[in-house]
C-alpha cells in the first residue's frame, strides 16, 4: 500500500472547509537564534488543536453508509481521539475511544466533550490498540487506526501541500514522529512538489523507534515522556514503507529540549505547543549549524497540553535560565535581620515569592533561624550579584537552585 501526491490532492478537497488552513509564519526572532529562517505550521490552532483533525476526517468520509452507521472506533492517546470524536458527532456517526490511563485530563475531557464513549485501558497505546482492536470486533465498529492507514497518511499529507503552498522555496520540513503517518504524508507531498527538498522527522528519545529501525539499532523504547503524542513503540508497516522511500533523516530529541521548546514557543511566539508539537523546533535548536542559513519549516503538530504541566514546564523553564533560584541564609534572630536581608534583595532586582522562617530545628541555634528564599531576578547574572552582596553584608548564603527546580 502506498500514498501518492493525487490522493493527498484529493484529500485536501474533500477536507476542504471542515478543517482549519492552518497559518504558516515566519519567525523572526527564532531565526536570529537559530541561524536559519524558520516557518512554523501552527497546527496547533486546528479546532482540537491538532494536525489529526486532517486524517481522522479525510477517513471518516470515506466510510459507507452501514459503516457509518455502526460506528467507529479508535486508540489514541489524544489527538486522534478528539479528531476522530468531533469529526465523527458533527457527520452524527457515533465514536468510541480507547485511550491509556495516563492520558492528560484534558484531551481525555475534550474527547468526552465531543459526544465520544471513552475506555481508558493500559498505560501506553501499545497497550491500548490491540484492547481497541478486540473491542471494535465484539461490537461490530469500524477501526480508525491512528497511522497504519494510507487514506489518514493521505489527510495529514495536506499539512506539507499548505507549507509548499505558502513557502515555495523552502529548503527542509521538519514534522514529529510517532506512528508515521504525519511524516510519511508530507514526506510524499514533499518530495512530489520539490524533489530537493529535505524531508526530516523528529522522535523524543525516550521514543526513538524509527531512528533504531532505520540504523539497524535494537528496538528499546518506554518511559515517561513530556511528549505523549509520539510516544509510540513501533512505527506502522504502511508509512514506514513510504518513509524509507521519501524521508531523509530522523533526529531524536531529549526531554530538556523539548521542555525549552515549550518555553520558547510560549514566550517568544506567544503559542502553546504540546510536547510532542515541540520536537521540531527542539530539534532544530539543538542542531543549529546543520541548518543555518536555510529555509525551514517546522510543524507544530498540536497544543493539547494539560495545563498544570504547561506550568510546571514554564516555571523549570525559569529556574534552567537563572530567573528564579532559591536560596538559603542562615541570620541571627534579632529584629531588623531579615528586613537588611530583603533590602539588600530588592535592591539587586530580586523579587521574593516564597519565604520559609525556619526556628525550631535542632541543628540550628537558638540565637539563629534559616531563611529558605525563592526568588525571581532578571536573569542568571542578576542572581550572583544578589548572593555576592548577601555574602558581603555577612550573610552566610547557600544556593538551593536543584531544590526550586523539584518544588
Amino acid at each position: 500500500m502506498t500514498v501518492t501526491l493525487e490522493d493527498i490532492e484529493a484529500a485536501a478537497a474533500a477536507i476542504d472547509g471542515a478543517v482549519i488552513r492552518t497559518p504558516m509564519a515566519r519567525s523572526h526572532t527564532l531565526s536570529a537564534i537559530t541561524g536559519a529562517e524558520v516557518f512554523l505550521k501552527f497546527e496547533n490552532q486546528q479546532f482540537t488543536a491538532s494536525f489529526k483533525d486532517r486524517g481522522a476526517l479525510n477517513k471518516l468520509l470515506s466510510l459507507s453508509e452501514p459503516e457509518r452507521a455502526g460506528g467507529v472506533m479508535a486508540a489514541s492517546a489524544g489527538n486522534h481521539a478528539q479528531g476522530v470524536a468531533y469529526h465523527a458527532e458533527r457527520m452524527g456517526i457515533p465514536a468510541t475511544i480507547v485511550m491509556p490511563i495516563n492520558t492528560p485530563n484534558t484531551k481525555v475531557q475534550h474527547t468526552k466533550g465531543f459526544g465520544a464513549r471513552v475506555v481508558l485501558h493500559g498505560d501506553t497505546l501499545a497497550d491500548s490498540a490491540p484492547f481497541a482492536e478486540d473491542m471494535a470486533d465484539k461490537e461490530g465498529l469500524t477501526l480508525i487506526h491512528p497511522f497504519n492507514d494510507p487514506i489518514i497518511i493521505a489527510g495529514q499529507g495536506t499539512v506539507a501541500l499548505e507549507m509548499l503552498a505558502d513557502v515555495p522555496t523552502l529548503d527542509v520540513l521538519m514534522a514529529p514522529v510517532g506512528g508515521g503517518g504525519l511524516i510519511a504524508g508530507c514526506a510524499v507531498a514533499a518530495k512530489s512538489i520539490k524533489p530537493d527538498i529535505k524531508v526530516i522527522g523528529v522522535e523524543a528519545d525516550h521514543y526513538p523507534s524509527l531512528h533504531q529501525i532505520l540504523n539497524n539499532l535494537p528496538k528499546k523504547s518506554g518511559g515517561p515522556t513530556i511528549a505523549e503524542g509520539i510516544a509510540v513503540k513501533e512505527v506502522g508497516a504502511v508509512p514506514l514503507g513510504i518513509i524509507r522511500a521519501f524521508m531523509d533523516d530522523v533526529l531524536v530529541v531529549e526531554e530538556t529540549a523539548i521542555e525549552q521548546a515549550i518555553c520558547a514557543l510560549v514566550e517568544i511566539e506567544k503559542t502553546v505547543a504540546e510536547g510532542a508539537g515541540a520536537v521540531t523546533l527542539a530539534a532544530l535548536m539543538a542542531n543549529p549549524d546543520r541548518f543555518a542559513g536555510q529555509k525551514v519549516g517546522l510543524v507544530i503538530s498540536g497544543g493539547n497540553i494539560d495545563s498544570r504541566l504547561l506550568a510546571q514546564v514554564l516555571n523549570r523553564g525559569l529556574v534552567r535560565t537563572g530567573r528564579i533560584f532559591s536560596l538559603r541564609v542562615d541570620i541571627t534572630d534579632e529584629p531588623g535581620t531579615l528586613a537588611r536581608g530583603s533590602t539588600i534583595i530588592g535592591e539587586n532586582g530580586g523579587n521574593i515569592i516564597e519565604v520559609r522562617h525556619q526556628r525550631l530545628f535542632l541543628d540550628v541555634p537558638a540565637k539563629a533561624a534559616e531563611l529558605d528564599l525563592m526568588i525571581e531576578t532578571r536573569d542568571q547574572n542578576s542572581g550572583k550579584g544578589m548572593v555576592t552582596k548577601l555574602t558581603e553584608a555577612g550573610f552566610t548564603v547557600h544556593i538551593l537552585s536543584a531544590a526550586a527546580e523539584n518544588r
